[in-house]
């Protein structure tokens, strides 16, 4: 099986991450998306929606989405859980992936194609939309600092998707200029302490 990837792109670190953390090894194959090649038909026929990353498993089955490409990865080694064990750390994951993933992540890719027009070649960019979703996820930093106060990781005690989720939004952010601020402490703590895993430099 492999991955189609694209190395300079969020999305696909986070199934990257996800991989090193199970120590599954992985044939990638760097896609080129500045210059459209997810595009082609031959990327929609394994994705209609043009984007990656993409699993093809080696029947020529394809799988995209990032969080079913982790399930099934979770599925097929369920060591380390990164989706959680009982139905309560599941539950409790899943909540902070999804808020990770809507008030965080997304807001940072929206900010990021509507405020450089990186893709207008494609897309219609809306400044005012990328300057709102900007603010949004700064204020979600804010939230995030607090809930961290009380709470080692994402969603508790245990590393999981949902930080693999965060930490990849953060550090795209900082290419349209959002950061940690000083103040935001605790947040700081979870970020450094996310930097001593080996994951984070797939």
């Amino acid at each position: 099986m492999k991955i189609y990837d694209t190395k300079t792109a969020p999305t696909p670190r986070r199934v990257r991450m996800f991989l090193a953390e199970k120590g599954i090894a992985m044939e990638y194959v760097q896609v080129d998306i500045a210059k459209g090649v997810n595009l082609t038909p031959e990327m929609r026929a394994k994705n209609p929606l043009g984007k990656v990353p993409i699993l093809e498993l080696d029947d020529g089955t394809c799988i995209s989405e990032t969080l079913a490409i982790c399930e099934y990865f979770e599925a097929l080694q369920p060591e380390p859980a990164l989706l959680g064990k009982t139905p309560l750390e599941k539950a409790q994951i899943m909540q902070w992936q999804q808020r990770a993933e809507l008030y965080l992540f997304m807001q940072v890719g929206m900010c990021f194609q509507h405020s450089t027009g990186y893709f207008k070649d494609r897309m219609t960019p809306v400044p005012e939309y990328g300057k709102e979703a900007g603010i949004n996820a700064q204020k979600f930093l804010h939230m995030l600092n607090k809930h961290l106060a009380d709470n080692t990781y994402l969603a508790g005690d245990a590393f999981s998707i949902a930080d693999i989720t965060a930490l990849a939004a953060i550090d795209f952010a900082r290419v349209v200029k959002i950061r940690i601020q000083p103040e935001q402490v605790h947040l700081q703590r979870w970020y450094d302490l996310l930097q001593e895993r080996e994951s984070v430099s797939a």
